[in-house]
Protein backbone atom coordinates (compact mmCIF):
# COMPACT_ATOMS: atom_id res chain seq x y z
CA UNK A 1 0.00 0.00 0.00
CA UNK A 2 1.47 3.49 -1.31
CA UNK A 3 0.37 6.67 0.46
CA UNK A 4 -0.18 9.39 -2.48
CA UNK A 5 -1.35 12.33 0.20
CA UNK A 6 -2.80 12.49 3.64
CA UNK A 7 -6.01 11.29 2.32
CA UNK A 8 -5.28 8.61 -0.37
CA UNK A 9 -3.57 5.67 -0.86
CA UNK A 10 -2.77 2.84 -3.88
CA UNK A 11 -2.88 -0.96 -3.63
CA UNK A 12 -3.14 -3.48 -5.56
CA UNK A 13 -6.92 -4.81 -6.60
CA UNK A 14 -8.22 -7.11 -3.53
CA UNK A 15 -11.43 -9.54 -3.24
CA UNK A 16 -14.08 -7.48 -1.99
CA UNK A 17 -13.38 -4.29 -4.27
CA UNK A 18 -16.22 -5.46 -7.06
CA UNK A 19 -19.25 -3.48 -5.02
CA UNK A 20 -16.76 -0.33 -4.33
CA UNK A 21 -15.31 -0.32 -7.83
CA UNK A 22 -19.01 -0.45 -9.32
CA UNK A 23 -19.85 2.56 -7.16
CA UNK A 24 -16.44 4.14 -7.92
CA UNK A 25 -17.89 3.61 -12.18
CA UNK A 26 -21.32 4.18 -11.70
CA UNK A 27 -20.18 7.94 -9.76
CA UNK A 28 -17.85 9.09 -12.50
CA UNK A 29 -19.73 7.61 -15.46
CA UNK A 30 -20.65 10.89 -17.11
CA UNK A 31 -16.98 11.69 -16.29
CA UNK A 32 -15.29 8.73 -17.89
CA UNK A 33 -17.41 8.63 -20.87
CA UNK A 34 -15.45 10.43 -23.25
CA UNK A 35 -11.85 8.44 -22.39
CA UNK A 36 -13.02 4.81 -22.33
CA UNK A 37 -15.41 2.44 -24.54
CA UNK A 38 -18.88 2.59 -24.20
CA UNK A 39 -19.83 0.45 -21.69
CA UNK A 40 -22.87 -2.24 -21.16
CA UNK A 41 -25.16 -1.12 -17.83
CA UNK A 42 -24.09 -4.45 -16.63
CA UNK A 43 -20.28 -3.19 -16.35
CA UNK A 44 -21.73 -0.97 -13.14
CA UNK A 45 -23.15 -3.88 -11.39
CA UNK A 46 -21.00 -5.27 -8.34
CA UNK A 47 -21.18 -8.57 -9.40
CA UNK A 48 -19.69 -7.80 -12.99
CA UNK A 49 -17.13 -5.69 -11.16
CA UNK A 50 -16.44 -8.84 -8.39
CA UNK A 51 -15.60 -10.92 -11.93
CA UNK A 52 -13.36 -8.29 -13.21
CA UNK A 53 -11.07 -8.59 -9.10
CA UNK A 54 -11.20 -12.67 -9.84
CA UNK A 55 -9.51 -11.56 -13.16
CA UNK A 56 -6.73 -8.64 -11.70
CA UNK A 57 -5.76 -11.14 -9.32
CA UNK A 58 -4.71 -13.81 -11.83
CA UNK A 59 -3.27 -11.68 -13.69
CA UNK A 60 -0.96 -10.90 -10.92
CA UNK A 61 -0.84 -14.27 -10.58
CA UNK A 62 0.57 -14.57 -13.68
CA UNK A 63 2.89 -11.58 -13.56
CA UNK A 64 0.50 -10.16 -16.88
CA UNK A 65 -0.92 -7.30 -14.93
CA UNK A 66 -1.55 -5.25 -12.48
CA UNK A 67 -4.38 -2.96 -11.15
CA UNK A 68 -4.51 -1.00 -8.59
CA UNK A 69 -6.83 1.70 -7.25
CA UNK A 70 -6.75 4.67 -5.64
CA UNK A 71 -8.65 4.54 -2.20
CA UNK A 72 -9.69 7.67 -0.01
CA UNK A 73 -9.59 7.21 3.74
CA UNK A 74 -13.42 6.99 3.77
CA UNK A 75 -12.82 3.43 2.19
CA UNK A 76 -14.28 4.27 -0.93
CA UNK A 77 -12.26 3.65 -4.61
CA UNK A 78 -11.35 7.22 -6.14
CA UNK A 79 -9.45 5.88 -9.15
CA UNK A 80 -7.90 3.24 -10.83
CA UNK A 81 -4.07 2.79 -12.20
CA UNK A 82 -2.74 0.07 -14.32
CA UNK A 83 0.22 -1.56 -15.37
CA UNK A 84 -1.98 -4.05 -18.28
CA UNK A 85 -0.15 -6.56 -21.15
CA UNK A 86 3.02 -7.22 -19.09
CA UNK A 87 5.99 -8.48 -21.28
CA UNK A 88 9.10 -10.04 -20.42
CA UNK A 89 11.69 -11.41 -22.20
CA UNK A 90 13.24 -8.45 -24.76
CA UNK A 91 10.63 -6.52 -24.49
CA UNK A 92 10.12 -6.02 -20.93
CA UNK A 93 7.30 -3.74 -20.83
CA UNK A 94 3.59 -2.72 -20.03
CA UNK A 95 0.82 -0.63 -21.03
CA UNK A 96 0.12 2.16 -18.74
CA UNK A 97 -3.43 3.19 -17.80
CA UNK A 98 -5.28 5.46 -15.08
CA UNK A 99 -8.19 7.25 -14.31
CA UNK A 100 -9.00 9.83 -11.13
CA UNK A 101 -12.70 10.32 -10.13
CA UNK A 102 -13.90 13.14 -11.44
CA UNK A 103 -14.08 15.08 -7.91
CA UNK A 104 -10.80 14.55 -7.30
CA UNK A 105 -8.89 16.13 -10.14
CA UNK A 106 -6.37 18.83 -9.71
CA UNK A 107 -4.91 17.53 -6.41
CA UNK A 108 -2.13 16.07 -8.34
CA UNK A 109 -2.66 12.11 -7.81
CA UNK A 110 -2.16 11.23 -10.78
CA UNK A 111 1.04 12.50 -11.02
CA UNK A 112 1.80 10.69 -7.94
CA UNK A 113 0.13 7.30 -8.94
CA UNK A 114 2.28 7.38 -12.16
CA UNK A 115 5.13 8.00 -10.74
CA UNK A 116 4.59 5.29 -7.56
CA UNK A 117 3.58 2.71 -10.57
CA UNK A 118 6.87 3.70 -12.64
CA UNK A 119 9.01 2.95 -9.62
CA UNK A 120 6.85 -0.12 -9.22
CA UNK A 121 7.15 -1.32 -12.54
CA UNK A 122 11.33 -0.80 -12.61
CA UNK A 123 11.96 -1.91 -8.99
CA UNK A 124 9.59 -4.91 -8.66
CA UNK A 125 9.12 -6.16 -12.09
CA UNK A 126 12.04 -5.35 -13.27
CA UNK A 127 11.04 -3.65 -16.76
CA UNK A 128 12.86 -1.62 -19.35
CA UNK A 129 9.78 0.25 -20.83
CA UNK A 130 6.32 1.95 -19.86
CA UNK A 131 4.01 2.88 -22.93
CA UNK A 132 1.14 4.97 -22.28
CA UNK A 133 -1.86 6.01 -25.05
CA UNK A 134 -3.92 9.43 -24.78
CA UNK A 135 -6.55 10.90 -27.00
CA UNK A 136 -5.25 13.55 -29.06
CA UNK A 137 -7.80 16.14 -26.74
CA UNK A 138 -7.02 14.61 -23.46
CA UNK A 139 -4.23 17.02 -22.89
CA UNK A 140 -4.48 16.90 -18.97
CA UNK A 141 -3.36 13.12 -19.18
CA UNK A 142 -0.91 14.07 -21.71
CA UNK A 143 0.49 16.67 -18.84
CA UNK A 144 1.15 13.81 -16.84
CA UNK A 145 2.48 11.69 -18.63
CA UNK A 146 5.15 14.59 -19.57
CA UNK A 147 5.09 15.65 -16.24
CA UNK A 148 6.55 12.08 -14.91
CA UNK A 149 9.20 11.92 -18.00
CA UNK A 150 7.69 10.08 -20.53
CA UNK A 151 8.63 11.01 -24.12
CA UNK A 152 6.14 11.16 -26.89
CA UNK A 153 6.83 8.81 -29.89
CA UNK A 154 3.76 9.22 -32.26
CA UNK A 155 0.44 9.21 -33.33
CA UNK A 156 -1.57 5.74 -33.59
CA UNK A 157 -4.30 6.37 -36.06
CA UNK A 158 -7.51 4.56 -34.81
CA UNK A 159 -6.14 3.34 -32.46
CA UNK A 160 -9.15 2.25 -29.77
CA UNK A 161 -12.14 2.00 -29.68
CA UNK A 162 -13.56 4.72 -27.24
CA UNK A 163 -16.78 6.38 -26.53
CA UNK A 164 -18.22 4.24 -30.20
CA UNK A 165 -15.64 5.37 -32.41
CA UNK A 166 -12.53 4.33 -33.70
CA UNK A 167 -9.81 7.33 -32.30
CA UNK A 168 -6.71 8.17 -32.93
CA UNK A 169 -4.06 8.61 -29.96
CA UNK A 170 -0.82 9.83 -28.75
CA UNK A 171 1.86 7.15 -27.79
CA UNK A 172 3.93 7.84 -25.15
CA UNK A 173 6.81 5.95 -23.48
CA UNK A 174 9.08 6.09 -20.62
CA UNK A 175 12.13 4.07 -20.77
CA UNK A 176 13.31 2.34 -17.07
CA UNK A 177 16.56 0.79 -17.44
Amino acid sequence: MLRLDADHVLRLVQPGDGAPLARAYATNREHLAPWEPVRSNEFYTAAWQERHVDQCIADVDSGRGYRFVLVSDDGEIRGRMNLNNVVRGAFRSADLGYWIDGSRLRRGLAGRGVAELIRFAEDELSLHRVQAATLLDNVASQRVLRSARFAKIGLAPKYLHIAGEWRDHLLFQRILA
